[in-house]
C-alpha cells in the first residue's frame, strides 16, 4: 500500500522575536539543517522588512530574488504562507493570486490560508458566500499554476474539522485543500484534534507541525481557535506519533512545516520530527 513520504520544513515565523530579516533567516535555517522553508509575504512596502528586522518577503519584488537567496544557502521553498481574509475578497484576492504565482516562479507547490477574522456585520450565509467568492477566483489562478490553496483550521468557522471541509467543499476545485495545524487543531478544543484530522486526512495536502507548551494548553485551550507559534515539536502535548501514524495514509508527499517561536526551538524542532519520520 502506498504511504506517505515526508519533507520538513521551516516557517520563517521561527525568527520573528530574534527581528531578523528574510535571507538571515533563510541562512539560519539552512545552518540547523532545513533543505525546504515556507516564507510569508505581503504585498506593498513594509518597514521592518525592508530594514532587515523582519522575516517577510514583498511581493513586489522579482519572485526569483527569492529563489536566488534560497540558492544562495541551499535551501528550497516548500510553501509559501499566504494568510489572507477570506471574508474581505478585496484584500484577499490580489493577495493569494499574487501568492500563487509567486509560489510557481520558486516551485514551491503550495499556498496557505485560513479564513481569518469575520466582520461583526456579516452573518454565517453571507460568509460562506463571500469565502466562495474568494476561493472561486483563487483555484482560477491556482488552477493555471498547478499550486495548492491549503486552508487550515484557525478560526471560528475552521476550528472543526467540518467546518474546515465545508469552506474546502465552497468551490469544487482538485486546488482547494487542507493545511492541517496540528496547534491551532489542539488548543481551539472543539474536538478531538487526531479523530478531526482522521475526517479530513484525504484533503490534507500540508502540515503546520505546531506543538504547544503545557503551560500555554492549561492557559488558553477551548479559549482560541488558533495561535501564531508553538513551542518546540516534541517539546508540548502534541502526540507526534499518531499525527505522522494517521498522515501516512494520505498517500502522498506531506510537508511538514515547523511553526515555532525562537532559533532554537527549531533546531529541537527538526531532530524530533526527523526521528519519528522518513524525511527527505
Amino acid at each position: 500500500m502506498l504511504m506517505a513520504t515526508y519533507r520538513v520544513a521551516l516557517n520563517m515565523e521561527f525568527v520573528r522575536s530574534a527581528d531578523k530579516g528574510f535571507e538571515e533567516g533563510v541562512r539560519i535555517a539552512s545552518e540547523l539543517g532545513y533543505q525546504w522553508i515556507e516564507p510569508m509575504v505581503h504585498t506593498g512596502w513594509e518597514l521592518l522588512s525592508e530594514v532587515h528586522y523582519f522575516h517577510s518577503f514583498s511581493m513586489e519584488e522579482d519572485p526569483l530574488l527569492m529563489r536566488e537567496i534560497c540558492d544562495r544557502y541551499g535551501v528550497k521553498v516548500s510553501s509559501i504562507s499566504g494568510h489572507s481574509p477570506l471574508m474581505k475578497p478585496e484584500a484577499a484576492v490580489p493577495r493569494l493570486t499574487r501568492a500563487i504565482v509567486l509560489a510557481d516562479a520558486v516551485e514551491a507547490r503550495f499556498v496557505n490560508t485560513d479564513e481569518m477574522v469575520k466582520p461583526e456585520w456579516m452573518d454565517d450565509e453571507h460568509a460562506h458566500e463571500v469565502m466562495r467568492y474568494t476561493l472561486e477566483k483563487a483555484a482560477l489562478v491556482a488552477g493555471r499554476h498547478d499550486v495548492y490553496v491549503c486552508l487550515e483550521p484557525h478560526g471560528i468557522y475552521t476550528k472543526t474539522s467540518e467546518g474546515l471541509l465545508r469552506i474546502a467543499d465552497l468551490v469544487p476545485s482538485p486546488w482547494i485543500q487542507v493545511n492541517w495545524d496540528t496547534g491551532n487543531a489542539y488548543l481551539a478544543g472543539a474536538e478531538d484534534p487526531y479523530e478531526a484530522l482522521e475526517r479530513v486526512i484525504e484533503r490534507v495536502h500540508h502540515v503546520h507541525a505546531k506543538d504547544i507548551s503545557l503551560e500555554d494548553s492549561e492557559r488558553e485551550r477551548g479559549k482560541v481557535t488558533g495561535t501564531p507559534v508553538g513551542c518546540a515539536c516534541g517539546d508540548g502535548v502534541i502526540d507526534w506519533p499518531a499525527v505522522i501514524e494517521i498522515c501516512r495514509r494520505a498517500r502522498r508527499d506531506i510537508v511538514l512545516s515547523v511553526e515555532c517561536g525562537t532559533v532554537e526551538q527549531a533546531g529541537r524542532s527538526i531532530d524530533h520530527l526527523q526521528s519519528l519520520a522518513r524525511c527527505c
